[in-house]
């Protein structure tokens, strides 16, 4: 309930602010209550689809939408340090998932996938939390850096999906789709996480440099 006293207009602007927070939680229902998370579960291409789904889509809408409703972390004080810790987690969160063991753990289990799907959305809200936290042009050269490392590590892990030429992970949780073999379905995985994942990094970290030189 709004404050006693608190004009209309000013609830109205909040409440229009607040709009890429509802779509991320829309789009967080679409592709966690929709049949995703079942078919992801033995075909790593659709696994992909929907890692990106939550990471790239959902998270940067929901971080956003909390922090213009002044819900954000707000002008950090070590912007550099606080991006690099930002993007290490994205790093361990990410690559320990599609480690063979914790990503069959967590195509098996129901607690584990649980338990990658929340972890997905949350270090993605920190890292482009963290990213679009500032206002300064060195909070905007600190965000850029932060979106540009995780761009590399998203592109490495990707192209070494995509080019490996053998199957990573075993044929229970990688059983192909769309027609393809497993080992087709795998490096398809790889190829989205490559191009699809790395691209909205570096477009964030282009506008990040952008701000900062115009400002």
């Amino acid at each position: 309930m709004p404050a006693a006293g608190t004009p209309v207009a000013a609830r109205q602007v909040n409440l229009a602010a607040a709009w890429p927070l509802f779509l991320g939680l829309l789009v967080l229902a679409a592709l966690w209550l929709g049949p995703l998370p079942a078919v992801s579960r033995h075909a790593f291409s659709w696994h992909m689809i929907l890692h990106l789904g939550v990471s790239l889509v959902a998270a940067p809408l929901i971080a956003i939408g909390i922090a213009r409703c002044g819900g954000g972390i707000g002008e950090p004080r070590r912007p550099v340090l606080l991006g690099c810790t930002a993007s290490l987690v994205e790093f361990i969160v990410v690559w320990g998932w599609h480690a063979p063991l914790l990503h069959e753990a967590a195509a098996l289990d129901e607690r584990m996938f649980a338990a990658q799907q929340l972890s997905f959305l949350l270090a993605g809200m920190i890292v482009w939390g963290v990213a679009f936290s500032g206002a300064s042009r060195a909070a905007a050269g600190a965000g850029a850096l932060t979106l540009l490392l995780t761009f590399t590590h998203m592109v490495m892990l990707g192209m070494l999906l995509a080019l490996a030429p053998h199957l990573i992970y075993s044929p229970a949780v990688c059983q192909g789709s769309f027609g393809l073999s497993p080992l087709e379905d795998q490096q398809l995985g790889g190829a989205l996480m490559a191009v699809g994942g790395g691209l909205p990094y570096l477009i964030g970290g282009t506008v990040l440099l952008y701000r900062m030189i115009a400002d």
